[in-house]
């Protein structure tokens, strides 16, 4: 796969009459992109991800870790101090939803999910992951790149430098959200110090036709022999400045750009259109742009996008610091659909046991009521939790009916088998084929990598 990169990148770029400076930028661009075009440490089960962002914090408690210990202290205070969290908590606040048994496993899911709860056998579920504050942007950065302060890159950067893509005229790294940006923006899929060729490329997924997806994409002023002159003149241009500053980052990554841009003219349109879908699938996904976004998911990395990653919405829609009936329950059923599709379809297509699918937010949210300004928990809402919450995966190696980890009996710490960030990189990195302590990048004279200085795989969600 990697030397057929190589010769469509040097194909590409002398065809468009470059000469000289084309084989010297070709040789300048494959040195950059060395790791990229080179085996994993071992052969790994996944080779794409979707990481499904439900941004705003998911309630374990309301979804997939049931406690009925908060039904039965309805309304007092729990038995021990509240953990400190963003906000003042009160009382212990039960769940509005009912849970149910599904599957051979017996994965008790909550009712906001009805079609999810269907693809229980398929999802291993985490009850006991943990981040370090109640704040979204650090939780958001922790979960996208291993770290919650410092600038570092995400995992969709670190995984399509450690692979490449396996269609070059698509970016690796694809980051779909519907009308704006979460909170962080473009933060949360930052190359940061690897190359920027490996940042995420944002869709806004709201625009229905796919020529407006991308800005851009086609000129509407040059006729295709016009804009191939342009961009034959700039791209020589470009390579012969490259040629007189060797290592230029930045330089290398515009340059990428231009040159993923013309491709993309081709093919992107395509992928994005789900139109072209037959009817039974559309209906299969449902309508609105979160499960529209995950059938555009489905159909990149089947042409082989490496990253793709889903965001809810702009901000945080799954903040419910009020009425978390109403609140989680709409959220949940924009997507649900989309969810329990998008497993099915990976699966009917023989995707499923290469295609790595993450769903989880920053955080999770208190058991107990978040009190008002006035001392009050009228709102019935829930804090951000870091201290316990659950998140979900299917596919790539996952051994699906499995439930790991737990929090205490009112779902407010983890306290069995915890797992940080650094953990869940590390396994996914393990699914994929690497070896999270070998993969590392030269910055500032150290070598960094994904997981900083620790991080274990989680062996038991692994088939």
């Amino acid at each position: 796969m990697h030397d057929q990169q190589h010769f469509s990148r040097r194909h590409f770029l002398q065809r468009s009459g470059m000469g000289f400076g084309s084989l010297a930028l070709t040789h300048l661009l494959n040195q950059q992109n060395a790791l990229a075009d080179s085996e994993t440490h071992f052969v790994g089960k996944a080779k794409h991800v979707i990481h499904v962002f439900l941004n705003g914090g998911m309630s374990q408690v309301d979804t997939f870790d049931p406690k009925p210990e908060l039904t039965k202290r309805s309304g007092q205070m729990l038995p021990f101090e509240n953990l400190r969290t963003e906000r003042r908590t009160g009382v212990a606040l039960p769940s509005p939803f009912k849970f149910q048994k599904h599957g051979e496993s017996g994965i008790p899911i909550s009712d906001i999910f009805p079609h999810l709860s269907q693809c229980a056998d398929d999802m291993a579920i985490i009850r006991s992951m943990h981040a370090e504050l109640p704040d979204h942007e650090m939780s958001l950065m922790l979960m996208n790149s291993g770290d919650q302060r410092q600038v570092r890159p995400s995992f969709g950067s670190w995984l399509t430098w450690g692979m490449g893509s396996d269609n070059q005229n698509l970016p690796g790294f694809v980051v779909l959200c519907p009308s704006g940006m979460p909170v962080g923006g473009a933060g949360n899929w930052r190359s940061a110090f690897l190359p920027g060729a490996f940042q995420g490329t944002y869709i806004d997924t709201s625009k229905t036709d796919p020529t407006k997806l991308i800005d851009h994409v086609r000129n509407t002023r040059l006729t295709s022999k016009e804009q191939h002159d342009q961009f034959e003149l700039l791209q020589s241009i470009n390579s012969r400045h490259l040629l007189q500053r060797p290592g230029e980052a930045s330089l290398d990554a515009r340059i990428r750009s231009f040159e993923l841009a013309y491709r993309m003219q081709i093919e992107a349109t395509d992928a994005f259109d789900v139109q072209q879908e037959p009817a039974h699938i559309l209906k299969m996904y449902g309508d609105g742009p979160q499960n529209r976004q995950l059938l555009m998911a489905r159909r990149l990395v089947e042409r082989g996008v490496r990253f793709v990653q889903t965001w809810h919405g702009q901000g945080q829609p799954w903040d419910s610091h009020e009425n978390i009936k109403a609140a989680h329950r709409k959220v949940a059923s924009e997507c649900d659909q989309g969810l329990a599709a998008l497993i099915t379809d990976l699966k009917q297509r023989g995707l499923l046991d290469e295609t790595l699918i993450l769903c989880t937010g920053e955080f999770g949210r208190t058991p107990s009521v978040e009190m008002g300004q006035n001392g009050t928990g009228a709102g019935q809402g829930r804090d951000h939790n870091h201290w316990g919450f659950s998140l979900w995966l299917a596919g790539g190696g996952i051994k699906g009916g499995t439930i790991y980890g737990a929090t205490d009996d009112f779902g407010f710490k983890a306290v069995e088998n915890p797992v940080s960030a650094h953990d869940l990189h590390a396994t996914m990195l393990h699914l994929l084929g690497f070896d999270h302590e070998r993969l590392t990048y030269r910055y500032a004279g150290r070598d960094f990598r994904l997981t900083d200085l620790y991080g274990h795989v989680v062996k038991e969600i692994i088939a």
